[in-house]
């Protein structure tokens, strides 16, 4: 049946009062691995901030990860189905699924289950080499070699059309995932106090949280920004 409440009352899916990520996420391949990055706030209704310490990007496979934007009660519970997921197939089959058949089960459990608040991109290494996953609430799973979620989406993904190229290394895509990030942090009131990262290769997904995105830069001089010009006059071309 209809939602017979009036629209002035408030709803889980619209509770201004709900604990957020806001959020940038992302996740880049490189050669054989992926970066998966997001920022560390949270708050409440983008009003004021709740958390200067929330870890939005987890393990969920054993060569796997997430990163997650949305309300915050329904991103741990969604975590916590998906790695129960992946300790389940193990366990009858003696290997972790595909990365290719992991997203597919964490894009139906959006679709089937009470996760409208929740935007992952899942980032994963198997056999079938480094992927990244975008996912919506509707259930879609598509592949890309680069994405972003959240509220600072638009400026994330600008850096990222500047940056990507195919084959990277981990140290570039990590380079060009912290550029991302800080380039939302930059504009976006509801990112901010830096970021958590995830390298995820054949063998393992290491985690690490770091108070400024420019730790990660292959060049700590440069500024995200700034460094266009240099950038190109390195590779040898002219700069007007």
């Amino acid at each position: 049946m209809p939602d017979a409440r009036p629209p002035s009352e408030s709803t889980p899916n619209s509770d201004p009062e709900l604990t957020k990520t806001g959020t940038t996420t992302v996740a880049v391949t490189a050669d054989d691995a992926v970066v998966v990055m997001a920022d560390r706030r949270a708050s409440a209704g983008g009003r004021f901030v709740t958390s200067k310490d929330t870890q939005k990007v987890e393990r969920v496979h054993p060569t796997a990860a997430v990163a997650l934007s949305g309300a915050v009660g329904s991103l741990q519970d969604y975590t916590r189905r998906l790695r129960s997921r992946a300790d389940q197939y193990e366990i009858r089959r003696g290997d972790p699924p595909s990365v290719a058949a992991f997203a597919t089960f964490a894009g139906n459990l959006l679709r089937n289950g009470p996760y409208r608040m929740v935007r992952p991109i899942l980032g994963g290494v198997d056999g079938d080499g480094p992927q990244v996953y975008d996912l919506d609430g509707g259930g879609a799973v598509m592949d890309a070699p680069y994405a972003a979620k959240g509220s600072g989406t638009q400026f994330a993904l600008g850096v990222l059309e500047r940056e990507f190229r195919p084959g990277l290394s981990v140290e570039a895509a990590t380079d060009a995932a912290a550029r991302a990030v800080e380039s939302a942090i930059e504009r976006d009131t509801a990112s901010g106090n830096g970021v958590t990262v995830a390298e995820i290769t054949a063998e393992e997904v290491a985690i690490d949280a770091y108070d400024d995105p420019a730790e990660l830069y292959a060049d700590p001089a440069t500024a995200a920004g700034g460094d266009a010009a240099d950038r190109d006059a390195d590779d040898g071309e002219e700069v007007a």
